[in-house]
């Protein structure tokens, strides 16, 4: 019986090290000028609407183009090899090649349509 605890880093919830240092990035702001946490906050507040407006954005223009829209559940699973030299492997349910390509971009269709209305917020504001 195995009774290790498993690493600090996998006991942690994602991100947490970049919660980590944006903590310690906004405790420096405060301490050179605080008068400036505010902007701050409303930047980040701006940035996160943005994020959520582009999202609705790509829902609203792409009703059925969604990424879950081309996987199949009820098809067979198929194990694709990733990664530059396939050394991952992924199990995914997909009719086709082409559907798992459709489904990989509106993926990213929606990925450029939210980082161009952060990118747009956070220039214009």
């Amino acid at each position: 019986m195995n009774t290790q605890k498993p690493p600090l880093h996998k006991r942690l919830p994602r991100l947490s090290g970049w919660f980590l240092i944006t903590v310690l990035l906004l405790a420096s702001v405060w301490a050179i000028a605080p008068q400036q946490l505010p902007v701050s906050l409303y930047k980040l507040s701006l940035v996160s609407l943005a994020a959520v407006v582009g999202y609705w954005l790509d829902r609203s223009i792409f009703p059925y183009a969604r990424p879950d829209g081309f996987l199949q559940e009820d098809v067979e699973q198929e194990t694709i090899k990733l990664g530059q030299h396939g050394e991952y492997e992924a199990s995914i349910n997909v009719l086709d090649r082409t559907m798992f390509l459709m489904a990989g971009m509106s993926m990213l269709r929606r990925a450029i349509i939210i980082g161009c209305a952060m990118l747009t917020m956070g220039l214009g504001a």
